[in-house]
């Protein structure tokens, strides 16, 4: 039987603002309770009752509703390098990966959430050099398949093109190419902004869906530049 989901509860994103203004580690082994109530369990119920939905899009993508592994992204930071050396994350990230890939390099589906800042996303972000050479020489070598991607109605209807990009030409690319600009890219994701109050509302799995089935276009053309199955 395929798991049901009503949205996640007010108390989500109440918890999240909290733990940014009490981001230490005695605050939150304090609210324990909350983080897996508010947190941790609405999220991995929200993996579960994608699992069909996006089998529907496409059976290369999985959704993994496992507490560590799966879909669900760690809220414990890495700080090692990092200035800031709060030890949680602010926001839940869900990463629904092609069956091929390991990590948030490769090609998925997303969902943030986050006070003033919910979005969900297609694509592929920071991809590694090689990946990212055959994305670039896909578009570059058959033109007409990638604006029939980016420019696809449902997508373009749903999604904006995010992510950074080269300030110069990458090499090993014709510098006159009239995809130069797409060419430039360093990360290749849609992302669609919604409100913080679309999060609690009993659609709100199905309003993912249909997002998630509008980035069709796009995200069958980064799998087969790729060499992968959508």
């Amino acid at each position: 039987m395929a798991a049901t989901f009503g949205g996640f509860p007010r108390e989500t994103l109440q918890f999240l603002k909290t733990l940014k203004r009490n981001n230490a580690r005695d605050w939150f082994q304090e609210n324990k309770a909350r983080y897996e109530s508010a947190f941790l369990l609405p999220s991995l119920d929200f993996i579960a009752a994608m699992e069909q939905p996006l089998l529907k899009i496409s059976p290369c993508f999985q959704a993994i509703a496992k507490k560590q592994g799966g879909s669900l992204m760690r809220i414990y930071k890495d700080t090692r390098f990092a200035k800031d050396k709060t030890p949680y994350k602010t926001n839940i990230g869900i990463h629904f990966r092609h069956e091929a890939g390991c990590s948030v390099h490769a090609p998925g589906f997303y969902v943030h959430v986050e006070p003033g800042n919910c979005f969900v996303g297609a694509g592929i972000w920071r991809p590694d050099k090689q990946p990212l050479f055959q994305i670039r020489t896909a578009i570059s070598e058959t033109p007409p398949e990638w604006k029939r991607a980016r420019d696809a109605k449902s997508f373009r209807a749903t999604f904006d093109l995010s992510g950074n990009s080269l300030k110069r030409p990458p090499a090993g690319f014709d510098n006159e190419s009239p995809m130069m600009e797409d060419l430039k890219r360093k990360d290749f994701i849609g992302v669609c902004h919604f409100n913080d109050d679309e999060l609690t509302d009993p659609k709100f799995l199905q309003d993912v869906t249909k997002k998630f089935k509008a980035a069709t276009p796009f995200m069958r053309f980064l799998c087969h530049s790729l060499e992968l199955p959508f």
